[in-house]
């Protein structure tokens, strides 16, 4: 016999259900503590489906409620039910997939879902068969559950769908779901593109084997008056771009044609998936070819789209222009993500880190967090600006002209951002027009409209590199002065975008700040006392920029007493498990290094709390693995930036810091630290481990031993900053070990020699590794090349297990300068001789010699290898004699 409910049992948990739909707060505890204490009853999970599926006379509100609540308690204590109560959910479920409710059949959809997700799909076995069997149902109400549920269930497991496990479904599955395309319902075909869709990206074979039928029913529903069906049609035009390119090319015109109608759409959800086209299109190798004729009729279209719409400025709250004074509200603050320290040996090459990310500049609108149609807009115009280059001008140049000087704020905003987007691509066309935009753009900057100067300020941080270049009376002071002015604006957005702008200023004009380093600092620290909690943050990291591009011009004692008191006084007022502590220990880092000396009257309490976050994480860590159910996982970013602010104090203060590491247990905790299995913890660890080698090493010396092997372990270039830090940390042990042995009876190297195999077979093997980042190719030649100093006799057997790969990358210099200096010069020259190198090969060397090192160490090299002017007129060799 079917369970059944106790009567007084059913009423009361439809009581609870109706009460938790009170807008009181208090009632809502209640009931959440009520329905936890139901939980612990094994069959309170049939209640709640029978509520869900059987009680058709309560509102479908409380019904659909019961069934999520039953959904939560399947993610949390799924493993719990027992084997009787999860074959009565399976089986109401499947009974009622075709409620006449829409709402219930979702719910229901959700449900089945997430049983699904719990392993289950293994453990159902009549599921899929059941609902593909309902999907040719005459029972609309039946054929759309089980569609609605399928699609939800493709969304979330199209991995093991597509597999063995499963005895492959999707052979099934996907020839049926092809069927539906041209259902009389816009709903069932909705469903029907969507469930097909999930596949894509994966190459799923079921759907490879009828990619033309697929592609054809899409082509057959393109004027599909139902905006769900043409949104899911956008969506696979948009991926099958990526995976099935010379399947789409044959009708290119065609779809470029539908997609300049969608992207107009008077659905914005449909003109969002159509305008994703050509973000996708910009990254395809034909781009240029396929849409060069269409530019004309695309520029504009994407530069209607990056209006702010009536909706867009009612969220923003566009008409307050004054907000300064209103404090944040939490949930507008977004989460903070560290980023941790990252080491590598700077030279002047003329580049930047591969890793450089610079703003993409949408995200002015943050109050508008979700992905729309302005934002993809501008970025597809950005991408594109990157494709035609200065081709793209004759277009929209006189588009610009019409926006930029319009009445309207809304379209001259949109043309300012439109400005803004084109930068990076089309930078050497606007250049001569600069001189005249750029005045404007400051002009703008005092722009009545709150949204229009909050543009302005990101678009002209995009021209910032080229304003560095010009003479500072003309474009870098009244730049600098107006974004200053918005950094005090009465608007929030508007202050967070000129603090967001001014860091990057910051960033390109570095040391050309100096001259003017008092006023910007008067400014930056009168904003602690203006701004509301989200800009503090973002304040933070403009001081940060600022002290990481003026450096040790920092410290002067004006600047140290204008700089410090407001951010010590931050600093006293958080406590340690306060997440703000996040960006301010970043910008404390960066000031301490940029303050050196300067920093030591506050060094002392900074780096106690550091060592103090470290300890409480690491005993929060101990206590979670010992007893994970009476004590939480803690939040290891609080251990990461603390390791950063010790990185960035060892850096600033040098041998300063000798006292601090002495009276401390900092390097106990750092061994523990370099073993933590979060690799941001591990990053953080090498970078203050090799910093401290630098400022301290008879401190850090006694621990060499256990060091070594964990820099070892950690040489995997599959975490990339990981590897980097620990390559970094190992060249300077190296160099410090033979420093040390320098005059005291050791020979050199001697001490450096048992850890030389722990390490040098993976730094091999990283600079044979192909794609391998330039950073990590820098720095493991570098280290390589300091190994080779110390201990060369240990290094050498295996030069031509790396030469030729060096020479191939160009960083044949680092290795060069290291493994040739001095004395050893003559043994290496022997074996670069053994290795056939070409005399012009031999010339490039010498030049870059010249280039990173002294001129007597370059003519040393000509000599050992017998190169001489007459010996070849290459234009190297002219090269290399003029600088001789």
């Amino acid at each position: 016999m079917a369970w059944q409910p106790d009567r007084s049992g059913l009423q009361q948990i439809i009581q609870l259900l109706k009460e938790s739909q009170s807008p009181d707060t208090a009632t809502q505890r209640a009931v959440q503590e009520k329905l936890e204490e139901l939980n612990k009853y094994p069959d309170f999970n049939n209640y709640l489906i029978f509520v869900l599926t059987k009680l058709t006379t309560e509102d479908e509100p409380t019904r659909s409620l019961s069934g999520l609540i039953l959904k939560n308690n399947v993610r949390a204590h799924f493993s719990k039910f027992p084997q009787e109560v999860i074959d009565f959910i399976k089986t109401e479920c499947l009974g009622s997939i075709g409620d006449p409710s829409p709402l219930i059949r979702a719910t229901i959809g959700i449900l089945i879902t997430t049983i699904a997700n719990k392993g289950e799909l293994t453990h159902w076995p009549q599921l899929l068969p059941h609902l593909c069997q309902r999907l040719d149902s005459e029972d609309y109400n039946v054929c759309e559950g089980a569609f609605g549920a399928l699609q939800k269930i493709c969304e979330d497991s199209a991995e093991i769908l597509d597999s063995d496990a499963l005895d492959r479904p999707l052979n099934i599955m996907i020839p049926k779901f092809l069927q539906f395309f041209k259902h009389s319902s816009p709903k069932i075909r909705a469903h029907a593109i969507s469930c097909v869709n999930q596949f894509i990206i994966g190459r799923a074979q079921a759907l490879m084997v009828h990619i033309d039928q697929f592609i054809e029913n899409l082509f057959h529903l393109a004027n599909d008056d139902d905006a769900e069906v043409r949104k899911n049609i956008c969506r696979a035009l948009v991926m099958l771009l990526e995976v099935r390119m010379d399947r789409l090319l044959p009708h290119m015109h065609s779809i470029i044609e539908y997609m300049l109608l969608r992207t107009q759409d008077p659905d914005e959800t449909v003109a969002l998936e159509a305008c994703e086209f050509w973000l996708s299109l910009a990254e395809q190798p034909i781009c240029k070819e396929v849409l060069s004729s269409y530019m004309e009729r695309l520029v504009p279209i994407l530069v209607r789209g990056m209006r702010y719409s009536e909706i867009d400025i009612i969220l923003l709250k566009g008409d307050v222009e004054e907000d300064e004074m209103i404090p944040d509200r939490e949930e507008d603050i977004r989460p903070r993500f560290h980023r941790s320290k990252t080491h590598h040996i700077k030279h002047d090459d003329g580049y930047g880190d591969d890793d450089d990310m610079s703003d993409d500049g949408l995200d002015d609108d943050d109050a508008l967090s979700d992905w729309n149609l302005r934002k993809c807009s501008a970025a597809a115009l950005d991408v594109l600006a990157n494709v035609f280059r200065e081709d793209l001008l004759p277009t929209l140049l006189p588009i610009l002209k019409e926006t930029l000087f319009h009445q309207d704020w809304e379209i001259k905003e949109s043309g300012i951002l439109v400005l803004g987007a084109i930068a990076e691509g089309c930078m050497t066309g606007m250049v001569p027009h600069l001189p005249e935009l750029l005045p404007y753009l400051i002009g703008c900057l005092s722009d009545r409209k709150a949204l229009v100067r909050s543009i302005t300020c990101w678009t002209l941080s995009r021209y910032a590199h080229w304003v560095v270049q010009q003479p500072h009376e003309q474009y870098l002071k009244p730049l600098m002065t107006e974004l200053l002015k918005r950094v005090l604006d009465a608007n929030k957005r508007v202050q967070e975008a000129a603090c967001s702008a001014f860091a990057t200023l910051e960033e390109e004009a570095c040391t050309e700040l100096v001259p003017y380093l008092g006023f910007i600092l008067e400014t930056l620290v009168f904003a602690f006392s203006k701004y509301q909690h989200k800009n503090l943050l973002i304040l933070y990291d403009a001081i940060g920029t600022l002290a990481d591009s003026v450096g040790h011009h920092l410290n002067k004692p004006e600047y140290i007493k204008l700089l410090m008191p407001p951010l010590i006084t931050k600093w006293n007022i958080l406590k340690d498990e306060d997440k703000d502590l996040f960006p301010l220990l970043e910008c404390l880092s960066s000031v301490a290094t940029a303050l050196q000396s300067g920093f030591l009257p506050y060094s002392e309490p900074v780096y106690k709390r550091c060592l103090s976050l470290v300890e409480q994480t690491l005993n929060q860590t101990i206590a979670n693995t010992n007893h994970p159910d009476q004590f939480e996982p803690p939040d290891k970013d609080f251990m990461i930036v603390a390791l950063d602010l010790l990185s960035g104090l060892a850096e600033g203060l040098e041998a300063h810091i000798e006292n601090l590491v002495q009276n401390s247990n900092v390097l106990p905790l750092l061994y523990q630290c370099m073993q933590d299995p979060m690799p941001e913890v591990r990053q953080s660890s090498f970078a203050l481990l090799g910093d401290l080698t630098k400022a301290t090493f008879q401190h850090v010396r006694p621990f060499i031993g256990d060091f070594m092997p964990i820099l070892g372990q950690n040489l995997n270039p599959e975490f990339i900053s990981v590897c980097n830090n620990a390559t970094w940390a190992i060249g300077e042990i190296s160099i410090k070990m033979g420093e040390s042995n320098s005059g005291s009876g050791i020979s050199q190297g001697q001490e450096m020699k048992p850890f030389i195999q722990l390490v040098l077979t993976q730094l091999v093997q990283i600079i044979n590794r192909p794609n391998t980042p330039k950073t990590l190719l820098e720095n493991t030649a570098i280290t390589i090349g300091r190994l080779g100093y110390v201990c060369p006799q240990d290094v050498a057997p295996m030069l031509q297990q790396f030469i030729r790969q060096w020479c191939v990358k160009r960083f044949i210099i680092f290795i060069v300068i290291n493994l040739c200096f001095s004395a050893k010069l003559q043994f290496y020259r022997i074996k670069f001789n053994d290795f056939e190198c070409s005399l012009n090969w031999q010339v490039q060397v010498a030049t870059q010699f010249y280039r990173y090192h002294a001129v007597h160490h370059v003519s040393t090299t000509l000599t050992e290898m017998r190169i001489t002017p007459e010996s070849t007129g290459s234009p190297l060799l002219v090269k290399t004699r003029s600088l001789l």
